[in-house]
């Protein structure tokens, strides 16, 4: 169902920039102000002088931001810190980081799909984007012509075929092996071979990829795309000519890195939620609508309250069961809750699967409507969370488990999308490994 094609990706020279660990960055939606700026002080090669960061004021002017990237994407190719790959290349990504402990890996291919409208049902989305931030990477790529980081997508390797190619692949040398400064490791390889680029193709024909991070990214290429189809005639006519001689655009395609839904390092982690400045009579409406949804079950709380004694706890509970935990201002009135007996959760549909659904559409949504957003802050550090409202600074922390895999396939595969700040596929995919120029044909 899906066009899935080799690129010739843009590389960072080592002989050039030097360690390739000072370039590398996070996504841009990852970077405040100060990691940017420890970021750029790293190396003057550091993609996120490419990338940049979320702009925290969409309505501040940005052109010069974008004028500079493209300058310097211009400049490193001329120096050769940046280096184009001489065919087009499927590339291979493992790419291991640490958690609670373990050190664990996943694969991805990154390749470049080609741009479909969701109704098409070939790219499916799971969430909801705001339109400034989409803007932001439109204008970015529009004067860089070119995507630097990748749409991290998940897709199913129905016929088992895939993964023999891969494990051939990897008993090859790789292109780089490096750690960066989060301690995660990537390893790439690089798939340039016409039997394996044609046989890797194919497997994707049949299949849709779901996103999993890089929704504005995506729909960002799809503005694009659709702003140059609109350029007039000559346009039209230079994708004819390319067409003709057997090419395929690049503006049709966006970089993505595919990962298979049973990549054993494939984790998707919750958001949980965190609620403050709330006059007290509507946070004890806040206590009384919780009490007609959930059942609260005390537990022992303090100051130093963690992940030990609450989200351990959610672990416990069964898949079945809607729960999260509750904890109040320093630590206070720590509780289970779970959802009342006399409520069943399927006769709200099939998204109420989700705890945070349940939360924000039977809860908060009814009690805060258009300040909703005013009141609610969400993070997936659960640590973060619970330092909140132990120091008083928020008043409710609501710690939520994870969306469940099986049915974030089933319910996005349907069209529909999830609730706002549902996932958190971690870690995302580091931004610098390759880069894929826009202007063209793949």
């Amino acid at each position: 169902m899906v066009r899935f094609r080799p690129f010739r990706g843009w590389r960072y020279n080592p002989e050039v920039v030097g360690d390739l660990a000072d370039v590398l960055c996070p996504p841009y939606d990852m970077i405040g102000r100060e990691m940017e700026e420890s970021l750029a002080r790293q190396s003057p090669y550091n993609a996120v002088h490419l990338e940049g960061a979320e702009q925290p004021d969409w309505q501040q002017p940005t052109h010069l931001r974008y004028a500079q990237a493209a300058d310097l994407f211009k400049e490193w190719r001329g120096l050769g810190a940046l280096r184009r790959d001489p065919e087009p290349s499927f590339y291979l990504l493992q790419h291991s980081f640490s958690y609670q402990g373990q050190t664990i890996s996943r694969l991805a291919i990154f390749g470049c799909v080609g741009l479909e409208e969701y109704d098409q049902r070939r790219v499916l989305p799971h969430e909801f984007t705001r339109a400034p931030a989409v803007q932001d990477r439109v204008s970015l790529m529009e004067t860089c012509g070119a995507n630097f980081s990748p749409i991290m997508a998940l897709h199913r390797d129905t016929t088992g075929s895939l993964k023999p190619l891969l494990a051939e692949v990897m008993n090859g040398p790789p292109e780089l092996d490096v750690t960066d400064a989060l301690d995660q490791r990537s390893i790439l390889w690089r798939i340039s071979q016409v039997g394996q680029l044609e046989a890797i193709s194919r497997l994707f024909d049949g299949q849709p990829v779901f996103l999993a991070d890089g929704h504005h990214r995506y729909e960002a290429a799809l503005q694009l795309r659709r702003k140059q189809l609109q350029g007039g005639a000559s346009a039209i006519a230079d994708r004819a000519g390319e067409d003709a001689a057997g090419k395929e655009a690049a503006g049709d395609f966006v970089m993505m890195a595919l990962i298979e839904f049973d990549d054993p390092g494939l984790m998707l982690l919750p958001y949980h939620r965190v609620v403050g400045g709330l006059p007290p009579d509507t946070l004890a409406e806040l206590e009384r609508r919780l009490d007609e949804v959930f059942e609260a079950q005390p537990v022992e709380a303090g100051p130093n309250i963690n992940h030990d004694s609450l989200l351990e706890r959610l672990a416990q509970w069964s898949s079945d069961v809607k729960v999260l935990g509750m904890v109040g201002p320093q630590g206070k009135n720590a509780s289970i809750l779970t959802l009342r007996a006399q409520l069943d959760w399927r006769d709200w549909g099939p998204l109420a699967v989700a705890e945070s659904w349940i939360l924000e559409e039977k809860v908060l949504a009814p009690l805060l409507g258009a300040s909703l957003e005013e009141h609610v802050n969400y993070s997936h550090d659960h640590q973060a969370v619970l330092n909140q409202v132990a120091s008083g600074g928020q008043q409710v922390a609501f710690l939520l488990k994870p969306f469940p895999m099986d049915h974030f396939e089933s319910i996005v595969a349907t069209g529909q999308r999830l609730p706002s700040k549902s996932t958190f596929f971690f870690p995302k995919l580091p931004t610098g490994l390759l880069i894929n120029q826009l202007e063209g044909t793949l």
